[in-house]
């Protein structure tokens, strides 16, 4: 009847014959996870220490794109980690990745966990977090 008809790729099905089930892409087991995790972690500290090494101060658009360029390093190596999976995980995941990059960038230039006055730096790292959650987005 039209009232519980489900319409699938093929056409309409009963919802019997149509059973649903989530994309495969959004589908993430523990080893996906845990690689998810994994990736988010080593590419935030690697990315984090590299900006805290090179340009531990970034002002204006500079800033910036160096945020674009964490997050996007981020977010990249979740996503290839989990075999280009995505979902609000994931996101998460990628996200604490560009968070973790800021803070190891913090401790590498020497400026303590969470520097006071350091306005550039949380642009940069909120445009990390921006990018690096959009790199795993369905």
């Amino acid at each position: 009847c039209p009232k519980c008809v489900v319409f699938t790729d093929v056409g309409a099905r009963c919802p019997t014959c149509a059973p649903r089930r989530k994309l495969p892409q959004l589908e993430l087991n523990p080893i996906y996870f845990a690689r998810g995790v994994g990736a988010s972690l080593v590419s935030g500290a690697i990315v984090g220490a590299l900006w805290g090494l090179i340009v531990p101060n970034p002002y204006g658009l500079i800033a910036a794109f160096i945020g674009a360029a964490i997050g996007y390093a981020v977010g990249e190596s979740v996503s290839l980690a989990t075999n280009r999976k995505a979902g609000t995980v994931l996101q998460a995941i990628a996200a604490v990745g560009a968070v973790l990059a800021y803070f190891t960038r913090n401790v590498v230039a020497g400026y303590g966990i969470l520097p006071s006055g350091d306005t550039w730096g949380l642009v940069a790292a909120a445009v990390a977090v921006f990018i690096s959650i959009g790199r795993v987005k369905f």
